[in-house]
């Protein structure tokens, strides 16, 4: 049986990861890229479905900006942040969110899955890996059929795919 104050640290260590998560999606909507560097360890790695990813913080800053030169206005909303801790220092996480962004001359809603890992670095939580996963994906226009359409993902301009979630059916 784990000890009081063992119990209390990881009551922290999971406080601390979901607050990184929530900083972590306002830094982007507010475009305060040193707080979203902040967020990853030095060589953390992103990836992205349908979307070219990076390795290092330095190059995820790359990758977020060229993805967020074609973007206006987004809003992140995380639901929920499921952690599995490895250790002291680190934790797999899943944080499932939803996603408004302002793409060209329409708005992209989407439902999205962040399968994350988090490690411990200089007495931080930091995202260590970050791989976006989507459920479904794209206009408004689109959003009233994306959860019955076998290819729901669909961000402009791009070749509509399936959902990297789909469901099991018998």
């Amino acid at each position: 049986m784990a000890t009081l104050e063992e119990r209390i640290k990881k009551l922290e260590d999971r406080a601390e990861i979901q607050d990184l998560v929530a900083r972590y999606f306002k830094a982007t909507d507010d475009d305060d890229e040193r707080a979203v560097a902040d967020c990853f360890t030095q060589d953390a790695k992103f990836v992205a479905t349908g979307f070219e990813g990076a390795s290092g913080r330095d190059a995820i800053m790359a990758f977020l900006a060229a993805a967020r030169s074609n973007m206006r206005q987004t809003v992140h909303t995380p639901h929920y942040v499921h952690i599995a801790f490895k250790g002291a220092n680190e934790a797999d996480g899943v944080t499932v969110a939803h996603l408004e962004i302002g793409m060209g001359d329409t708005t992209v809603y989407a439902a999205v899955r962040y399968l994350d890992s988090f490690s411990r670095e200089s007495d931080r939580w930091k995202i260590a890996c970050r791989e976006m996963r989507v459920v479904h994906a794209g206009s408004w226009d689109d959003v009233s059929r994306s959860l019955i359409d076998p290819a729901n993902v669909r961000w402009p301009g791009a070749k509509p795919t399936t959902s990297d979630f789909p469901r099991r059916t018998q």
